[in-house]
């Protein structure tokens, strides 16, 4: 995930938010981020921001990869392991229950 700081100034409403630099999924935080888009990312531990070409239609709520992840990769949000990639993500694919799997069971 590349990231540059984020200027105040003219700042744009961001279509994902990442918890924390290390984190390699993001949280669309808009209705309607459709396929195709390029979207606007910041990183609200260290006010960063990022680029993803989102290449699904992602509900918000939902989580967008932010690199590749392979099958046995720790997805990790808030800089925390939430789960276990369970398929190929490429970068900017929905992340959900269809490709990442809790730890617990």
């Amino acid at each position: 995930m590349s990231s540059h700081a984020a200027s105040g100034e003219g700042r744009r409403k961001p279509h994902l938010l990442a918890h924390s630099p290390d984190d390699n999924v993001a949280v669309a935080v808009i209705e309607g981020l459709s396929a195709d888009t390029d979207a606007f990312g910041v990183v609200t531990e260290n006010d960063t921001t990022f680029a993803v070409h989102v290449r699904h239609d992602i509900p918000i709520g939902h989580k967008v990869a932010l690199t590749d992840l392979k099958a046995g990769d720790t997805a990790i949000k808030y800089g925390q392991d939430i789960g276990k990639v369970i398929k190929d993500v490429a970068k900017g694919e929905h992340v959900h229950v269809h490709n990442v799997k809790t730890k617990r069971w």
